[in-house]
């Protein structure tokens, strides 16, 4: 336990985190992938190159050095966190190694001046403190998930089964246990870890459950992205070749309840999006299914959504074109999503649940159309691909 010194040096340190942060944790990353390659196969080097992850962590640190007093108002960020570690496979004896280099960067970034002994050691209590958190849920969710009907631990080694071409850049693989066994059920909304070695490096990525749990498979849907070290060599994957699977995780899930349900996605977005539809369909709640996609080749999954529509009154479904050349599939919209023809989709009651996900300039467009027409802010729930940022 930090002692009530360390708290307010802790706090006394909040005015530097946010004006300067990012300098900190940019540097930190520098410092861990240069001297500790055992970690860079769970950290995207697209991410580091955008500066989304030193973003990332840089308002993780600041966050949690405002609550420090209080880490209950943290909220869903240590479950966002979690989540994604246990994806990945972030094991006890990569804190350390995190550790020591955070407190290096504090005091080589903020100076011997600021980042005095006492601050430095407030700061390893602090780090100690949450990694112990951390730690400690994560191993729950891995005891939990290995004890399950189907459940591992660790990696598993999956076989493409099938490649499913879904749109001029999305494609489905269907990915069976090589070990002929069954998998542990997900829940809507839930992703995947993967491993895989690319040009002999070993890589790591997340990538969203795009169908219902079956018990014996898993299905991703992913996207090819330009200059994606990991979405061009899966693409590049032939039905029948091999990699590792990590057990499912994420907390952007389907939540039970009878309100109107709507699911927005934007591009790719629509992956855990399938599977939370599949699953609702099951109730009989209302479902407005919103897609936005940049043009009719891109659309994927168009098909299917309109064949369930077809089969289930309860589901409406609009799509809304970036570009439209006038061919026979015909969107219901031209245009960026507004807040009027959003009014116009969604159900009449606005005492509803908004799950949405996309493009972060798609996401916060989203939120605050919500916000405006009336959803309360507490029922539009959304996932971040990669490390979380804010939106407002």
């Amino acid at each position: 336990m930090l002692c009530a010194e360390q708290r307010a040096l802790i706090k006394a340190t909040v005015p530097l985190l946010e004006t300067g942060g990012e300098a900190l944790t940019d540097h930190f990353y520098k410092l861990m992938l240069a001297e500790h390659p055992e970690v860079r196969p769970l950290f995207n080097q697209a991410h580091q190159a955008s500066g989304d992850q030193p973003r990332a962590l840089a308002n993780g640190v600041l966050m949690y050095a405002r609550h420090i007093d209080r880490l209950e108002q943290l909220g869903g960020l240590v479950s966002q966190v979690v989540n994604k570690h246990v994806a990945l496979q972030v094991q006890p004896e990569h804190y350390p190694i995190v550790g020591s280099c955070l407190l290096r960067a504090i005091r080589e970034v903020l100076g011997a001046q600021i980042a005095t002994d006492a601050v430095i050691d407030a700061w390893a209590a602090a780090y100690g403190q949450l990694a112990g958190i951390l730690i400690e849920t994560e191993e729950q969710i891995y005891s939990a998930t290995a004890d399950a009907p189907g459940g591992w631990r660790g990696a598993r080694r999956f076989r493409i089964a099938r490649k499913e071409v879904e749109s001029s850049e999305i494609t489905s693989f269907y990915l069976t246990p090589e070990d002929g066994e069954p998998v542990v059920a997900h829940q809507p909304g839930q992703y995947i870890g993967l491993r895989l070695w690319v040009d002999g490096k070993e890589q790591r990525r997340n990538y969203s459950l795009s169908a219902m749990a079956n018990g014996r498979d898993y299905r991703i849907s992913v996207k090819r992205e330009p200059g994606g070290v990991v979405s061009n060599a899966l693409h590049r994957m032939v039905e029948g070749e091999s990699l590792d699977l990590f057990a499912p995780a994420g907390d952007f899930t389907l939540q039970p309840s009878d309100k109107p349900l709507v699911l927005i996605s934007g591009g790719v977005g629509i992956t855990p999006t399938l599977a939370m539809l599949e699953a609702a369909l099951q109730s009989e709640r209302p479902i407005h299914f919103i897609h936005c996609a940049r043009n009719a080749d891109a659309h994927a999954f168009r098909a299917t959504i309109d064949a369930l529509a077809e089969r289930h009154d309860q589901l409406k479904r609009f799509y809304s074109y970036d570009e439209h050349a006038g061919d026979a599939k015909q969107p219901d919209a031209v245009g960026l999503m507004t807040a009027d023809r959003l009014d116009q989709w969604l159900p009449a009651d606005r005492d509803l649940d908004a799950y949405f996900l996309g493009p972060r300039p798609f996401m916060a467009a989203i939120r605050r159309q919500l916000r405006a027409l009336g959803v309360p802010e507490d029922q539009a729930r959304y996932e971040f691909f990669g490390p979380a940022a804010a939106l407002d």
